[in-house]
């Protein structure tokens, strides 16, 4: 009975269908929800510095979030336990709905404040797991129903380094942005490099490194990533 109660309540709220493992039992079922309460209660009191917050908002243990009033927001946003979100840059961070940022993970806008990062934007109903890292320098951009494993990189910008008389970090650097289509799996240790797009439904296989653009519907890996087939069918 438990089991199909938070099944409902847990539909209603990502408005799609959710059905809970018939295994879990009542007990685990309570502690989960007292879990999610106590991070609802931490939502509730970050989302209000937020600039715009439409539904609820899960909040972990030991979550930091900097810059608040950058962030705009769908309903059903989780942010994991330890993870941090600095949304200092021009265009501000946009997540959809049913966003969840996993433990560890951080989202880094801007590193040095003479020169501010882009933009983040991620779609609907996308999951990153442990300990990823976004650095949007320039602008990320993250389409509906992708999922992230673990430790997955993303770098959206790229030194210069043509002058040996000067120092790499005074040289500048570019800043071509990642883009990311929608339904795509993202391997674990995957690294994703600035200039790069993804197409839409590609799986990126564990520990590549992504260098070059990835056609619809593409599986790769290697490092650095090649093409190793083809999802559509011939």
């Amino acid at each position: 009975m438990l089991n199909k109660l938070v099944s409902g309540v847990i539909t209603k709220i990502k408005h799609e269908p959710y059905q809970l493992d018939p295994a879990i039992s009542s007990a685990d079922i309570l502690l989960i929800l007292g879990e999610k309460g106590v991070q609802a209660c931490r939502g509730l009191w970050k989302s209000r510095f937020f600039k715009e917050a439409h539904g609820l908002v899960f909040v972990g243990k030991g979550a930091k979030i900097r810059h608040a009033r950058h962030i705009r927001t769908g309903g059903g946003l989780t942010v994991g336990d330890g993870a941090v979100i600095n949304a200092l840059s021009k265009g501000g961070i946009t997540f959809g709905n049913n966003v969840s940022i996993g433990a560890g993970t951080i989202i880094e806008c801007t590193g040095v404040i003479r020169e501010l990062g882009e933009s983040l934007t991620i779609g609907d109903h996308v999951g990153f797991a442990q300990n990823c890292f976004i650095e949007v320098r320039g602008p990320v951009t993250i389409g509906d129903n992708c999922i992230f494993a673990s430790n997955v990189t993303m770098a959206a910008e790229n030194h210069n380094f043509a002058d040996p008389d000067v120092p790499i970090r005074l040289q500048g650097a570019t800043r071509k942005g990642i883009t990311i289509g929608e339904d795509c799996w993202i391997g674990a240790k995957v690294s994703i490099l600035d200039g790069v797009t993804i197409g839409k439904g590609c799986v990126i296989a564990a520990g590549a490194v992504v260098t070059k653009d990835v056609p619809d519907y593409t599986v790769v890996g290697g490092v650095p990533a090649k093409v190793l087939k083809s999802r559509k069918p011939e």
